[in-house]
């Protein structure tokens, strides 16, 4: 992982500005379990991105373990349909993972907005997905969390799968056994 200075707080024209590398942190863009996502300008092309910011010191051994796992598993990515990580900058107290940034929200959003699909529409996000989740599996990716919420949208209605902080690697000829998930969207047997 790329060694960085921790985020340089400064005063310019802009009161406080803080810095992720060549990145300048704007707004927040979410919140997850393991940290904040903050919009990220490159300083020099202006370029956006999605900057995961994720503080060390408020996660257990084993969670860190699964973030360096998901960090691991996305760096072997590179699909036009899953969510890319570009660059991770650390130092003592953060993780910082520069991934790609997408404007379009969450699919589950998009469906509650929407309501039904064309299936023209279904047809296409769902080839998309199934595009992915091919790659993935050729490449010993499970990534044991696929729901609305994970689906991104970019700003030509693409499909983007992100959150790999479940994913594992499986072996090949090998069964994972772990239950994992999100409750709401788990199947009746293995909730029983």
């Amino acid at each position: 992982m790329q060694q960085s200075k921790p985020p340089i707080i400064g005063s310019s024209i802009h009161e406080n500005c803080q810095y992720v590398g060549p990145y300048r942190l704007e707004k927040t863009l979410g919140k997850g379990q393991t940290g904040l996502v903050k919009l990220g300008i490159h300083c020099v092309t202006g370029k956006k991105v999605a900057i995961k910011i994720i503080n060390r010191e408020k996660l257990s051994e084993s969670v860190l373990i699964k973030v360096e796992r998901e960090i691991a598993i996305m760096k072997l990515i590179d699909h036009p349909h899953v969510l890319g990580l570009s660059d991770v900058y650390e130092n003592k107290k953060y993780l910082y993972l520069i991934l790609e940034h997408v404007s379009g929200g969450e699919l589950f959003d998009y469906l509650v907005k929407k309501g039904r699909l064309t299936p023209k529409e279904a047809r296409r996000f769902f080839r998309q997905i199934i595009s992915a989740l091919d790659f993935c599996h050729s490449h010993s990716i499970c990534h044991r969390d696929l729901k609305p919420e994970n689906l991104l949208l970019d700003e030509k209605n693409n499909i983007k799968i992100a959150d790999f902080g479940m994913a594992s690697l499986q072996p090949t000829g090998l069964m994972l056994e772990t239950s994992c998930g999100s409750p709401h969207y788990a199947c009746p047997e293995v909730i029983r």
